[in-house]
């Protein structure tokens, strides 16, 4: 099913949805086209090869073709660093970036983490925004806002749709678990109303990645095809997406509705001249700043009084060195402490220099080879 031929169907060019995604067609060969503001969260799975890419680009030509720069941005993470940089001549059209950010497109862990917890200080406020003017959704404020009911001189702006577009989920979970599942929970639950949509896409559906939380606020879920009846479960609570053919065949699942739909096909080549069209174009300044948020953990441990050291600080100095791991339930554990004060210690410990800033849930880096090094650390310390 070519791109073209479902862009240029009467269904889409006349659709009045917010943000209207054409997915491609359906067995009886009719366009579909769904609503992303009313899913309102998207999770895409599949196996390697069966088309997810081509989906994720389908759905953001769809919303390139429907929506101006102003009322759309997007905020694009990509662990494999292959995928969304064909997006990047959007940057000053249609990308949101935090204000220290090199790139639009985040491809690096830590990144994301702070990406994610800068859109839940912008979900608060619009929530006051929204409060403030009375209304209950972007929809009603924006209206206001447009009919010059809302006073810029208060805070008050308007405000463009945000679509967050993950592509590998599983390397994030992966690599930062809670840090990045927490905030993301936070933002599905809370942020329809004020126009923050999410679309994450894995080819690892198992239970550890598409944990109960992500499933309970993606109500909307797109599967390719799947080796395994049990991936199929653990996307759509129920089988189907192993019997699929692949190559851009699909069920989508909408609650209790499921639409078998064969994926509209849209090429890298033409992604190319899409984005190139956009951005030869007259843009912005720059991309969408979003509020600005870093990661506090350093700061607190420069912070740290090393001449008010703990007293069982040089022991569990020995024991991270000699176990190899600086992780602070490792000192709970073998030190038969409380979560506090393990805490206070790993952060003493950080400060002394003996081990690296905290890196998610993994151990941190020890700076300290050997327990020889460490004793003349230590004597170094006594001494000032």
């Amino acid at each position: 099913v070519a791109m073209r031929s479902v862009l240029s169907t009467k269904k889409f060019l006349e659709a009045t949805m917010e943000l209207p995604i054409a997915r491609g067609k359906t067995i009886q060969n009719e366009t579909f086209v769904a609503d992303l503001a009313k899913m309102p969260h998207l999770l895409v799975a599949g196996a390697t090869g069966q088309g997810k890419s081509v989906g994720l680009n389908a759905i953001i030509t769809s919303l390139l073709y429907k929506k101006h720069p102003s009322q759309l941005k997007f905020v694009m993470v990509d662990p494999k660093k292959v995928e969304l940089p064909l997006y990047a001549k959007l940057e000053n059209h249609y990308l949101a970036k935090l204000p220290n950010a090199d790139d639009a497109i985040i491809t690096d862990t830590n990144n994301v983490v702070n990406t994610l917890n800068s859109l839940i200080i912008e979900m608060d406020d619009r929530y006051n925004l929204l409060k403030n003017s009375g209304v209950r959704n972007i929809k009603e404020y924006n209206a206001r806002f447009v009919a010059r009911r809302l006073n810029p001189e208060k805070g008050h702006r308007f405000l463009p749709y945000i679509v967050v577009i993950i592509d590998e989920f599983a390397d994030l979970i992966m690599t930062a678990g809670r840090e990045v599942e927490t905030p993301l929970a936070r933002l599905a639950q809370l942020a329809r109303a004020i126009g923050i949509h999410l679309i994450i896409a894995t080819q690892r559906p198992s239970v550890n990645i598409i944990t109960g939380t992500i499933k309970a606020n993606f109500p909307a879920r797109i599967a390719f095809r799947v080796v395994s009846k049990i991936d199929s479960r653990t996307i759509l609570d129920s089988g189907g997406a192993d019997q699929l053919i692949g190559r851009g065949d699909m069920l989508l699942s909408t609650g209790s509705d499921l639409t078998r739909l064969q994926c509209a096909f849209v090429d890298t080549d033409e992604v190319e001249r899409l984005t190139e069209y956009i951005g030869d174009q007259q843009g912005y300044g720059s991309a969408l700043f979003l509020p600005n948020y870093s990661n506090d953990a350093a700061g607190e441990a420069a912070s740290v009084d090393l001449r008010d050291r703990d007293p069982l600080f040089e022991e569990a100095a020995y024991l991270v060195v000699g176990s190899g791991s600086g992780s602070t339930s490792n000192i709970q554990r073998k030190m038969n402490l409380g979560y506090n004060r393990a805490g206070r210690i790993m952060d003493q410990l950080e400060a002394a220099g003996i081990v690296g800033p905290a890196q998610g849930s993994k151990p941190r880096e020890l700076y300290v080879n050997d327990e020889i090094e460490l004793k003349m650390l230590l004597d170094a310390l006594k001494n000032k």
